[in-house]
């Protein structure tokens, strides 16, 4: 009989959440209790826990466009209603806690009057101090009751960019926000302040960060809006609910410093909500709003399982069992999750372009543009995952030349240029700054498939020879076995060295046939499900590829997800395009920019992710 100590295996983490990319990815909202007087456009402050308070606004029972002076306090369970505002406004803005806070400015109707009285609260009553030097509406607020930011509001009409400091007795003006607007969130504290959305009166995503000094224009939340409401600090904040032309919504977003990433829905679309500005990405509290009387004394609650300093990092391939759920899990790339996102926009505008690289980091070169432009293109574009610039420029101008590699070493063969005329077999390398022409293709070719790296590469089918296969060692190509059904215009995606990788599509009827390489032999497997030319193409192997837009025709925004045995459908692309230039590391990582689409040569750029999730071991 074995003993149960020479028994081998693996020790599985129990846990009773599942780990997280965040402490807020993992975070939800879940219903809370009524406020006593439902209201929209109040002031809200607090944020320990599930602690808030909030007061003034515009009362359901009053109807528009009453204002109110009432105030309640939450504990996480039930709304109690505490002393009253010396002076009831709506559209008023709050920060502190539920034992020391203020309230400021807002608005009075009828008659329509911006208000400057800033009130403090000390746990038990309300007492006018220093009012604001501009009065206004729908502003920014973020602090404590003794160290507060002010920033942007209406005074009635116009929007504003003015900014206020509270020292704990009066308000000093200081540098304005870069956009003036009104109907914002504000988040953070006096010397670290984040302002986001809101009206110019259009709409807008822009948000802003304040250094205790001046305001930074940074990334747009993906949702443009007003009336949304916020919390957070200047490095971590979430935003939630909101309108737009179309509505309400429900959508909520996280900021991690850098960029916006959305996350889990409010129980209902609402704008006019309220939120402490001093709450967290692992506790938020959200009441009142429109559109409708039902919801203007809705509570939602967002909590999370963590917190930053017990946060578990989701880490790709970890197993474990998730307690609560009674589950194992392993943690992968979410393919069916994963969407596109728009880009920084190319320079110049073009079709039929080679690339190579990452999705945050690839070159893209030759091309045509349509209008008059050049036919055969020599300029180079550098994206390092928010914009494009331009760089040193290739040899020889082509369109549908193609390209491996990374932006430091890079590789580009073939094409088509009518100066030369016909097509090429040019190859030249990149090094970091400037390109060197070597050694020749043996076959001189256009829109043919590639993948592999500047050392180690595969150039597949193409026009006039459309079987022909080489392959580059570093120094020079040699011809290597033939695909089984020759085609150009293919898509293709593979590894580093090129030793597995895959072809498809392609100007050869049903133009959806698709082939694996594995180092020696092509084999024929199963065909895209919408077939095309011209697609983009990213991948690490022969098991793991995307294929996405091509030409049907007519243009298309297909996506699909080749796991080693099928393709699956998956998101598609924001615009129907093909013959763009594409790159990436996996079927989770990709990027897509130009093509031929309803502009003929688009600057747009797509970045296709998939994040980390955690998948339930079934037994089968």
């Amino acid at each position: 009989m074995a003993k149960y100590s020479d028994i081998k295996g693996f020790t599985v983490q129990t846990v009773s959440s599942d780990p997280a990319a965040s402490v807020a990815a993992a975070g939800s909202w879940a219903s809370g209790a009524a406020l006593n007087q439902a209201r929209r456009n109040s002031g809200s402050m607090g944020g320990a826990s599930l602690a808030v308070q909030v007061t003034g606004g515009t009362p359901l029972a009053g109807g528009y466009p009453g204002v109110d002076g009432k105030s309640e306090q939450y504990n996480g369970t039930s709304w109690t209603e505490v002393a009253d505002l010396n002076t009831g406004r709506t559209n008023t803005m709050g920060c502190g806690t539920q034992t020391a806070g203020l309230n400021t400015s807002g608005l009075t109707s009828p008659p329509t009057v911006n208000k400057t009285e800033n009130e403090q609260w000390d746990g038990s009553s309300w007492t006018e101090v220093g009012d604001v030097n501009t009065g206004r509406w729908s502003a920014g607020e973020a602090g404590t009751s003794t160290a507060a930011i002010f920033a942007a509001g209406s005074v009635y009409p116009p929007v504003s960019a003015d900014t206020e400091l509270w020292n704990g007795s009066a308000w000093t003006e200081t540098t304005n926000m870069s956009t003036a607007r009104k109907y914002v969130a504000g988040m953070g504290i006096q010397t670290a302040a984040l302002i986001a959305g809101g009206s110019t009166p259009s709409n807008t995503g822009a948000s802003e960060q304040w250094d205790g000094s001046s305001w930074t224009d940074v990334s747009s939340m993906n949702t443009a809006r007003h009336y949304l409401a916020g919390t957070g600090l200047y490095t971590e904040a979430l935003v939630f609910g909101g309108q737009t032309p179309s509505g309400q919504l429900a959508n909520t977003e996280f900021w991690d410093g850098t960029s916006w990433t959305e996350i889990g829905d409010l129980g209902a679309a609402k704008s006019m909500n309220s939120s402490s500005p001093s709450g967290s990405v692992a506790t938020a509290v959200t009441t009142g709003g429109y559109p409708t009387p039902s919801q203007m004394g809705v509570t939602f609650e967002w909590t999370s399982p963590f917190t930053p300093t017990t946060l578990r990092k989701i880490t790709e391939g970890q197993l474990f069992f998730n307690s609560t759920t009674n589950t194992f899990k392993e943690t992968v790339s979410d393919i069916p999750g994963a969407t596109w996102a728009s880009g920084g926009a190319l320079g110049t505008g073009r079709y039929a372009t080679g690339m190579f690289g990452l999705q945050d980091a690839a070159i893209i070169f030759g091309g045509s543009a349509a209008g008059g432009g050049p036919y055969n293109r020599t300029d180079v574009e550098n994206y390092n995952g928010s914009s494009w610039t331009e760089i040193a420029e290739i040899n020889t101008g082509a369109r549908n030349t193609r390209g491996t590699g990374t932006t430091t070493a890079g590789l580009k063969f073939g094409g088509e240029a009518p100066s030369v005329p016909g097509v090429l077999n040019q190859t030249e390398t990149w090094n970091g700054s400037a390109w060197t022409e070597v050694n020749e293709l043996n076959t001189a070719r256009q829109a043919m498939g590639a993948f592999g790296t500047s050392t180690a590469a595969i150039a597949a089918t193409g026009s006039p020879t459309p079987t022909a296969v080489e392959s580059w060692n570093g120094s020079s190509w040699t011809e290597i076995a033939e695909v089984n059904t020759g085609r150009s215009n293919v898509g293709a995606a593979g590894s580093t060295p090129q030793t597995s990788g895959i072809i498809f599509g392609g100007n050869v009827s049903p133009k959806g046939q698709t082939e694996t390489w594995d180092g020696t032999t092509w084999t024929e497997v199963s065909d895209l499900n919408t077939v095309g030319i011209l697609a983009g193409g990213s991948g690490s192997s022969s098991l793991n590829a995307l294929a996405f837009g091509r030409n049907v025709p007519p243009r298309t925004v297909n996506t699909e997800f080749w796991d080693g045995s099928s393709w699956t459908e998956v998101a598609n692309l924001g615009t129907a395009r093909y013959s763009g230039g594409s790159a990436g590391s996996s079927g989770a990582s990709a990027i897509f920019a130009g093509g031929v689409s309803s502009t003929f040569n688009p600057s747009a750029t797509e970045e296709w992710t998939a994040n980390l999730g955690n998948k339930t071991i079934g037994s089968s």
